[in-house]
């Protein structure tokens, strides 16, 4: 069934309403009259009660006049369109009406043809209104679909350092995410991706391309996020939230099960600047190609300590036998290509535990200590203090801007 545009005449004169009313044949011109008005106040009751399309209003009306009623209109029902009934003697109140963004006017008395003329005009606006709604509906509804994408694209040409804060920030806001930096950036590689594997077809490719995105924002389902590609392959993570260390862990562990990979990962504080974001993207990847060029043995003996590090008693020899390797030759190895000794190794990993125990929780120092791996609090108070420059408790009190202090 077509559309019938919904009209209100509002006239003090019966006369010029009977007479607008019989002049035209409103179903041809796809219109229906739903009611008449005497007076302003009762022509807005009915406008607002019909939700009328189009109202045809004199100006000069008792208890609310013409101008009153076409302001309360256009506030109301913005999208309906206003045709004034006016008189020669009245174009002082004309002149103000058209002020008030009327869509015509019609001469008393009302001549058929200029009333179906201007009511035709009236129309076809009102269809290339709907038509322009519907248009404007199309490209939302396209856009929330292609949402996610316009996020990557507009991530992967932050990263890449083109563009300047003010852009960045009209970006965020159009993309809906927060006008700010992220607090975090990783990548994830996966050597499987490069490998020369023949029997790896594309197909299979995109299909572990596209586990992988799944597992990892299933796991990162609560924080703000994007998860893209670069032009290299690897997986970029754009985070606006302190993501607890050991979901990092939990990721790689995942995929490793899930999709029988290899990942290599690396995550890093991102605050401050915006236009600083590809500084930490090209931190990120170049520590991503020095993991990767880490021996089996070793990438294997450091998932080993962060899996054990808890631990009291693990040690290089009970590491070692895991790995059925001797403990001098792991030793010298660890030390070759990590740059730090196993001892060292295990600290660190203990007091960036530590230091988010310390942080997050009202855990004491002793419940820490054991948390880390310390037998004794003592021993782990001392620990603390040589690599952090003061004593846990000092650390807590004074802990306010985590970026401002690093384990050396």
């Amino acid at each position: 069934m077509d559309k019938y545009w919904k009209v209100l005449i509002a006239d003090d004169e019966p006369v010029i309403r009977e007479g607008i009313r019989e002049a035209i044949d409103w179903e041809a011109i796809q219109m229906i009259v739903v009611g008449e008005a005497e007076d302003g106040e009762e022509a807005l009751e009915l406008a607002l009660e019909q939700s009328v399309d189009i109202l045809l209003v004199d100006l000069n009306m008792p208890i609310m006049n013409g101008i009153t009623l076409i302001g309360h209109i256009r506030e109301q029902l913005p999208e309906c369109k206003i045709v004034i009934i006016t008189g020669h003697d009245e174009f002082t109140y004309t002149q103000k009406a058209i002020r008030l963004n009327v869509d015509d006017y019609i001469l008393k008395p009302a001549n058929p043809e200029q009333l179906k003329s201007v009511l035709e005009h009236v129309c076809e606006e009102l269809e290339k209104t709907v038509q322009e709604s519907k248009y404007s509906q199309i490209v939302s509804n396209q856009m929330m679909k292609n949402f996610s994408i316009l996020r990557q694209r507009f991530c992967l040409e932050w990263i890449g350092g083109n563009m300047e804060e003010e852009e960045i920030m009209e970006q965020l806001q159009f993309l809906q995410l927060p006008v700010e930096c992220p607090k975090q950036f990783g990548i994830i590689q996966c050597p499987e991706f490069y490998a020369n594997k023949p029997l790896l077809k594309e197909q299979d490719r995109q299909l572990l391309v596209f586990s992988m995105e799944n597992i990892v924002s299933e796991l990162l389902e609560p924080y703000q996020k994007v998860v893209f590609y670069d032009y290299s392959g690897f997986m970029i993570i754009c985070l606006w939230a302190d993501m607890p260390e050991e979901q990092a862990s939990e990721i790689q562990k995942a995929l490793k099960q899930c999709l029988k990979v290899t990942p290599n990962l690396y995550f890093s504080k991102a605050k401050g600047e915006m236009t600083k974001l590809p500084d930490v993207y090209k931190e990120c990847k170049m520590m991503i190609y020095k993991d990767s060029n880490i021996s089996p043995i070793v990438r294997r003996a450091r998932e080993y300590i962060q899996s054990h590090f808890e631990e009291p008693d693990i040690s290089l020899e009970s590491l070692a036998q895991s790995l059925q390797v001797s403990p001098v030759y792991l030793s010298r190895i660890i030390k070759q290509e990590l740059g730090m000794s196993f001892v060292s190794l295990i600290a660190e990993m203990r007091m960036k535990k530590a230091i988010q125990l310390l942080t997050s929780t009202d855990l004491s120092i002793l419940e820490i200590a054991e948390c880390v791996g310390y037998d004794s609090q003592h021993y782990f108070s001392t620990a603390f203090k040589k690599m952090m420059g003061m004593p846990p408790n000092q650390y807590r009190k004074r802990f306010i801007f985590p970026e401002d202090i690093s384990i050396n």
